[in-house]
């Protein structure tokens, strides 16, 4: 249960960041417990995560702003363990570091700042460009069926929207509906409109569309199953296969250096036979 002084503080906070969000970021305090709060982060323009719907939670202390919050990202993004705590120190990992004067907007800035890097920490993961190019064209269809486990139940979990380690095992997008209801409505219509298959987050193929329409690799890599993605939620990076094989060749990617390779074989061989007919 919130102190006085938490309740007050965050109060003004959510106040504060209704009237001025930060660029590519949402939140709001659960109405049954204003210390668990939930985010979105937009992937920003020009980054692999580029409009990516990514949502996650802040589970603050009741001591709160002497104390930081717990943060995960439960959306998977290839730059996060789902649902993980992260290690940051803007985190609870490293109390002793927290300022009281940051606030939830500053907290989502840093987390936003910290995804875009490379920088690896307790809770963060590798994964190649292409790959989470293609989790951030699944991340709307994975937060409103939880990665399609809203058509087949998880054994052992019973769906509710109460606390979040649900989310890891599989709630079937249950909390992210009561979280945020209009988010989900415009995702579910994004997946109509877009002949989305909510159970596999495939690509529903169009039988009058012509055979030789052409679309980004991300698209391309919907239209198929990615191994290793069943309806299992812990997966860190899910579609990778599928995102190896829509993004270019390695000859294609590394093209300069195979071409100097050649060029500076092709004068050593020159030079050894001027040597051997000289």
């Amino acid at each position: 249960m919130a102190t006085k002084a938490a309740f007050k503080r965050l109060t003004r906070e959510y106040q504060n960041i209704q009237k001025n969000p930060p660029p590519y970021i949402i939140a709001h305090p659960s109405e049954s417990n204003i210390l668990e709060w939930h985010y979105i982060l937009t992937g920003p323009p020009g980054t692999p995560y580029e409009n990516g719907q990514y949502w996650g939670t802040l589970m603050f202390p009741p001591e709160y702003p002497f104390a930081p919050p717990a943060i995960r990202m439960h959306t998977p993004s290839g730059r996060f363990q789902p649902s993980a705590r992260l290690c940051l120190s803007i985190s609870d990992f490293h109390p002793k570091s927290f300022n009281p004067a940051w606030e939830v907007s500053t907290i989502l800035i840093g987390l936003l700042s910290f995804m875009t890097s490379e920088e690896m920490t307790t809770g963060s993961v590798s994964a190649s460009e292409a790959e989470r190019r293609v989790l951030a064209a699944r991340s709307r269809w994975w937060n409103s069926t939880g990665g399609g486990s809203h058509v087949i139940s998880t054994p052992g979990v019973t769906p509710t929207a109460k606390g979040i380690n649900n989310v890891k095992a599989g709630d079937g997008g249950l909390k992210f509906r009561a979280e945020w209801p209009e988010l989900d409505q415009e995702n579910w219509k994004w997946m109509r409109d877009n002949h989305i298959d909510t159970k596999t987050g495939q690509l529903i193929p169009d039988p009058n569309a012509a055979a030789a329409t052409k679309c980004s690799p991300e698209t391309s890599a919907l239209r198929r199953r990615p191994n290793g993605s069943a309806h299992g939620l812990g997966a860190v990076v899910e579609g990778g296969h599928v995102a190896r094989e829509a993004g270019q060749s390695w000859v294609r990617r590394n093209r300069v250096w195979v071409g100097l390779a050649l060029l500076f074989g092709y004068a050593l061989v020159a030079r050894l036979l001027n040597d051997v007919q000289g």
